[in-house]
This record gives structure tokens, sequence and C-alpha cells, in this order.
């Protein structure tokens, strides 16, 4: 049985002793059992955290030929490629024959010698091939706590040695520290997060950012896009080979991989040569374009390739929370509901600091943050709370200090400025290219529980041009029908998400919403700079901060049900409530009642709503719509 040691660090030695006690027994299925040999050690207790991340660890500090994790979302899914399953080479010398594997392997073991034996026919196979990327706008969490938490211990590698054309994912000066060091780094490198603070990015720029090219190497590579969702992301990517089952994965799912890392200069080598010959070559002989070659072989120093072995997908994005479902983790799940209601108030107390003062949005930003679409009911998604803060101050960049203090909060979450100029020139829907065969992302290619902000206090008068209209309309449908409608050239094809929108405002959005509530300030005018200003953000390690995110994600996956008296009860009240005045509660108030009372409960930690719940959620309506008549008193009718 091989060890630790074996199973981690030389992955394949491994699949290539099954390969060779199979030749005995030809219908053994040694690619299942070697599959589920990875499968039963990564079962075992904390053996996951002895494999290292490349989410988390620097390529050059990784074996080639390891075994390695990668949590990513799939961004685009190439078209099958083929592979030399099984292969015989012959050694010119003693005329001895081997059958060899090729699985998991960017390049055969046939040299100089021994040699292919070509009068023996290879067993060919065909993979499918995932560009996978970092989960897009990683938050501050993973940044610390997913390194924190691994067991993983690598060193340089010696045995690798790319000749990089450009910064992959690490800084220079992240380099230079390490380089001097001779055990595993003590500062890891930090998953990219997206725009750290909205001003990082300039609000949104449209233009992508690639990393900056070490002064010592040439810029040859500049022309490679890695075509990251994000503007300004920086990585890592990766190309994942995916051998079985590959239509259980589906465009912008998240999982976490298991695979064997391939970083062989061979493979940028060969892309040269294929750059290079290109033009020479029969278009008979080749069915890629030289643009497809170019973008899906990129060099292996800055996408490396990732032979799967075995993936599972992410419920959540959260290290703070076990990576398995809530339900079988009964004493965690336990342990946390008891605290619910406490961490609750404290949250509840701290927005209503951030919101200057104002408890009644408070309670609906938390509603807003723990809210999930859980089912469809045919087009119409069902759990959506997409959030309208109006009369948000336009001082003190107060609109930016809140995107970070909820940043803090949440796994991901990316900041749209919603500027003339970004809307008018950013790519926010996903384009496919014939040419390079691939799938052009846009910003809307958000991993799932995104919180996107959406600034509308950025918009200045003008005119919105093609592109604009088209952006505000995919914004547009993306809240009302939680779907993006990716551009096919000739057609579009509908791909379903699970967002979350909130909107600030000075006035009315002129986005939809689920929930529109106004800012009551409790400073007054004369201090509201200041006070803005002296907005205090919790810090990164404090054991409250990583309280409300675990309070958030659990609130976020735990179950609900309503009971059939409960349910009579509802019914009953809302007769009673249209018999005075049959027009002061519609459908859709009632339908927004019960999205409230759903995430009241989830937010006190109740599966199942409750009288109270019921009634209290009953009550905050009734003062929010208070509140919003009260304003389109003083202000008159908002457009």
């Amino acid at each position: 049985m091989p060890s630790t040691h074996d199973w981690i660090d030389g992955p394949l030695g491994v699949v290539e002793g099954m390969f060779a006690a199979s030749q005995n027994n030809p219908n053994s299925g040694w690619e299942e059992k070697a599959v589920e040999f990875f499968k039963e050690q990564l079962k075992e207790k904390d053996a996951h955290t002895w494999v290292p991340s490349l989410n988390d660890i620097p390529l050059h500090y990784l074996k080639p030929n390891s075994l390695v994790k990668f949590r990513c979302l799939i961004q685009d899914m190439f078209d099958p490629e083929f592979y030399m399953g099984v292969y015989e080479t012959v050694d010119p010398s003693t005329k001895a024959k081997v059958l060899r594997c090729g699985k998991y392997k960017d390049v055969t073991e046939c040299g100089v010698s021994p040699s292919l034996n070509h009068s023996k026919d290879p067993q060919f196979g065909f993979i499918f091939a995932n560009i996978d990327v970092l989960i897009s706008s990683f938050s501050l969490i993973p940044s610390h706590c997913y390194a924190s938490s691994s067991q993983a211990r690598v060193l340089p590698s010696t045995s690798y040695a790319p000749t990089r054309q450009k910064r992959s994912y690490e800084e220079d000066d992240d380099m230079d520290d390490m380089d001097d060091m001779d055990t595993q780094p003590q500062k890891q490198r930090e998953p990219h997060t997206g725009p750290q603070s909205p001003t990082e990015h300039g609000n949104g720029d449209c233009k992508r950012q690639e990393t900056e090219a070490p002064s010592s190497q040439t810029a040859s590579a500049s022309h490679l896009d890695l075509n990251f969702p994000l503007p300004g992301e920086k990585g890592p990517s990766c190309l994942v080979k995916v051998y079985k089952d590959w239509d259980s994965f589906k465009l912008n799912d998240t999982l976490e991989v298991y695979g064997i890392l391939s970083v062989s200069p061979a493979l940028s080598a060969l892309a040269d040569e294929k750059d290079a010959s290109s033009s020479l070559l029969d278009p008979t002989e080749c069915m890629e374009t030289a643009e497809e070659q170019r973008v899906h072989s990129p060099p292996a120093s800055l996408v490396p390739r990732i032979h799967m072995l075995y993936a599972k997908p992410l419920p959540h994005n959260n290290p703070l929370l076990p990576s398995a479902p809530l339900e079988d983790n009964s004493a965690f799940l336990s342990s946390t509901l008891s605290e619910m209601a406490s961490v609750r108030a404290e949250l509840l107390a701290y927005f209503t600091h951030v919101l200057m003062g104002d408890a009644l949005a408070a309670e609906y930003l938390i509603l807003h943050l723990i809210s999930n679409v859980y089912s469809r009911r045919d087009v119409l998604p069902l759990g959506k709370f997409t959030l309208n803060l109006s009369g948000c101050p336009t001082v003190a960049s107060y609109t930016e200090r809140l995107y970070q203090v909820i940043q803090q909060l949440v796994p991901s979450s990316y900041y749209l400025g919603m500027s003339l100029q970004n809307m008018n020139q950013m790519r926010l829907v996903p384009k496919k290219d014939y040419v390079a065969n691939r799938l052009v992302s846009g910003a809307l290619q958000l991993a799932r529980n995104t919180s996107l902000f959406l600034d509308e206090t950025q918009l200045e008068q003008g005119q919105l041009d093609t592109t604009g209209v088209r952006n505000v309309t995919a914004l547009g449908n993306l809240i009302s029908w939680q779907k993006v409608d990716y551009d096919f050239n000739y057609h579009q094809m509908e791909f379903p998400c699970n967002i979350n929108v909130l909107i600030t405002s000075e006035g009315r959005s002129l986005l939809p919403s689920d929930c529109q509530i106004h800012l009551q300030p409790q400073i007054a005018p004369a201090h509201m700079e200041e006070y803005l200003s002296s907005i205090h953000m919790l810090p990164q390690a404090s054991s409250q901060l990583n309280k409300f995110r675990i309070y958030l994600s659990v609130a976020r996956l735990l179950d609900y049900s309503i009971s059939d008296e409960v349910t009579k009860s509802v019914e009953d009240d809302f007769v009673d409530m249209r018999k005075d005045d049959p027009q002061s509660v519609s459908a859709e108030d009632l339908h927004r009642m019960l999205v409230v009372a759903r995430l009241l409960s989830l937010s006190l930690g109740q599966t199942s709503l409750s009288r109270d719940s019921w009634q209290k959620a009953k009550h905050i309506e009734a003062l929010r719509r208070s509140r919003m008549e009260q304003h389109k008193c003083v202000n008159g009718n908002e457009p």
C-alpha cells in the first residue's frame, strides 16, 4: 500500500503500478481502481489538508507530477482532445518491448531511447479540457483561512525551473522574499480577490490588466489574454483535463479539483512549434486555426495543467465551515444554531452603526445577505432578495466604504460602479469567439452566491450607447430572473445564476429590485461627513468577524419549511388585511412578506416559519412601507 508521501508526491507511480499489475488481467478495471484509491485516501481524516493547493501556494513551490488541489470556477469548456492511453516502446539496443500508460500525462515517455513501437497501434482515448479559474472575486475570507488550514509542506521545486515569460500569480516582492527562504514560506500568496476596494480598479475600468512582466524577461507573452471574468484579476488560471464523466460538469460550476500537476516546459515548446509552423500546414491536416492553437495551448508557466483524478462540487466557499454538507456535521450545526440569535444581535448593531443609526435598514441588509435562490418555479427564481438601498450619501465615499464592510463578511463579492463610462465600455455578458473557439468572459460570469454591489451613485447625466443599453438590460435580467444570456453571435444562450445583488442609489434605482428601503440617518447633517469618515472596519483576524462570516454562510445554507397550520394562518391574515381595503395589500406584497418571513426565520436559526416570525415580518414590512410613503410625500413621486 503506497504511503502518504507516495500518493501525494508521486501519484503517477501509484497509477503506473496499478497499470502494470493489470497486464496479467486485462479486465481488472485498473482505471476505476486507481481513481477509487485516491478517493479513499482523501476520505481519511484531514487527508485533504495534506494536499498542496494551487490557490494558496506559488507554482514554483509545487513539485511537477505531484497531487495538488484547486478551488475553481469552470469558465470555459474546450473541445475533446485525443491522447495515447496505452502505447508500446522498444529499446533499440535490447529490442525489449514495454507497454506504457499515457494517462494523466501531457508528454509520453518515448524519447530517443526507448522509442515508440510504430508496428503496434496505440490505444487512444479522449479527454475534455476545462479552462478553470480561481473562483472570481474571492473576498478577504479565503486569503488566510484556507492557507492556515492546510497541513501541506512544500519546498521550492529544484526539478522544475520554468523560463517564465512574465509573472504568473505572485508579486515581485513576494518572490524575492520566498527565494531567500529554505522552508515553506510563512507569507502565502493570497488568491486574487478581484478589486480589494472600489478605488483599486478605478470604479470598474473595463480594460483587462495583465500581470506585470519582470524587467529581466521579454514581453513576448504580453499578447496572451488569460481571459479572466473580472477586470484587473490576476489568477491563478489552469487547464483541467477531465477523463471521465465530463458531461456531469457544467459551465460556471464551482469545484475543488484533485489531480496531477503538469508543468512540462515541453508544452510551451510544442505550442511554439505549432505557432511557427501553422502558416505552412495544409488546412486539411490541421483542424485548429492559429488563433485557436494560441488560446488552447498557453505556456505551462502561466497556465499549468491538472489531470483530474477526482472533483467535488463546492456547496460554499467559506473555509470557516466544514467542506461537507451541514447535515453531515451535526455537532458543528447544533453549536452554530445555538448562537445564531446572539450573533444576529451583534451583527445588527454593527450594521446599524455602518448605516448611520438606521436599525430598520440594518435588518433588511442582513436579510439580503443571507438570501439564496433555493428553487425555480418555471422561470421564476424563488428565494432571491435584491435590495435597493436608496438615500445613500455621496460624501466621504460612503458607498465604497459600505462595500468594503460587506466585502469583509462574504466569501466572494464584486463592486461595479455604474458610471456612464463603465456602462458604455465594459463587457458584462460573455461572448463566443468562433475564431479562437473560446468563450470570452464578462463581468457577470460570477460564482454562485457572489455579492454583486451595484453603485448607482456613480451614474451621471449622459447618453447610453448600444453597449450601455445592452449592459443595463443584462443587469435587469440578472436581477429579475437570475439569469445571464450569453452572446453566441447568432443566438443567445440562457445560463441560470444565483447572485445576490445590492443596489445603492440616491433616489429610486433605475434597475428593478425585490425591495427598496430609503436610508434615514440618525446623524445631524452637519456631522455627517465626520461620522462617515470614522466608520471603523473590524480587524481581519478578529473572532467577531469570523462569527459574522460563519453566521451569514450557515443561514444561507439552512433548509426551510412551512407547516400546513402556519400556511392556513398566513392565508387568514391575508384575507383579514384585505377586508377593509382590498388595494392595501396585493399578491406581490404577500409574496414579499413571505420572503421576508422566511429570511427572518433563517436569520434566527429557525428552519420553519413560526407565528412570531410571521408577525415580525408583517411589522417590519409595515414600517418600511410607511417610510417609503412618507418619503414620497416629502419628495414627490420619484422616477
